[in-house]
């Protein structure tokens, strides 16, 4: 089998193209292994579209320790670049996830995603210290804004990981930008960057009427990505890279 490794704003990925669905928590848990696999964040399956629907393609997303997640936002992007770069569609794709289809639009390394419609899950609420929004942006998401982001605390994020069973994100919002850290379930751990929690963080500026409808964005891993509101619906952009393709039997 032949796989593709990607890294998008510093989440990575293990991405490979089947005919055949099946089960592959124990292989996502193999290959995102850091020390004895490729090592990624998560694993993508894509698997054919179908003809009578409107979409060119589907996926499995596996997180690094075999459970399934509906959407990520970076993988969106970096398998839109790997469809595109291995004849699976054109620049302008749709594909099936499971939080619905997704839209994406790849020019050279640069990709652009439209996110399914974000939803409210509760109104803000006050807990352990700090002031918490929580929406569905494709995966349940706690947001919190803070005045420096070594407020983030890693014990509190798993705890509140664990009562909310959602993403936790610290956001904070200086000289027209916003900076993100993002504790992410499945992964078990601060990850350097998370697209759908970088959209609930701007969703959740937007109501609150802190920003406009742009804005760039900088998650740990500090590369740039602009998010922008638009028909609805959350677009972010920024670039992808193919890290390497292995052959591997297994």
């Amino acid at each position: 089998m032949q796989f593709s490794k990607y890294s998008a704003s510093g989440n990575d990925f293990v991405i490979f193209y089947t005919f055949l669905e099946a089960d592959r928590s124990e292989l996502a848990k193999k290959l995102c292994h850091r020390q004895f696999g490729i090592g990624a964040d998560g694993l993508v399956v894509i698997l054919p579209g179908d003809k009578k629907e409107e979409y060119d393609f589907k996926w499995q997303f596996y997180n690094s320790d075999g459970s399934e997640a509906a959407m990520c936002g970076n993988a969106s992007r970096a398998v839109a670049h790997y469809a595109f770069i291995n004849g699976l569609c054109k620049k302008s794709t749709k594909f099936l996830t499971k939080a619905g289809i997704i839209e994406a639009e790849v020019e050279g390394d640069i990709v652009e995603s439209a996110l399914s419609e974000t939803k409210i899950l509760k109104e803000e609420f006050e807990e352990s210290g700090f002031t918490w929004s929580f929406y569905d942006t494709g995966v349940p998401h706690l947001v919190t804004f803070v005045d420096d982001l070594n407020a983030y605390d890693k014990k509190l994020c798993i705890y509140m990981r664990n009562k909310y069973n959602a993403n936790v994100n610290y956001a904070k919002l200086e000289k027209g930008k916003m900076y993100v850290r993002t504790y992410e379930r499945g992964v078990e751990d601060e990850t350097l960057a998370c697209g759908t929690g970088m959209a609930a963080c701007f969703f959740s500026a937007l109501r609150k009427k802190l920003i406009g409808n742009f804005i760039e964005v900088y998650p740990k891993s500090q590369e740039r990505l602009i998010l922008s509101y638009k028909n609805n619906k959350i677009y972010f952009k920024g670039k992808v890279v193919k890290v390497f393709d292995i052959i591997e039997y297994i």
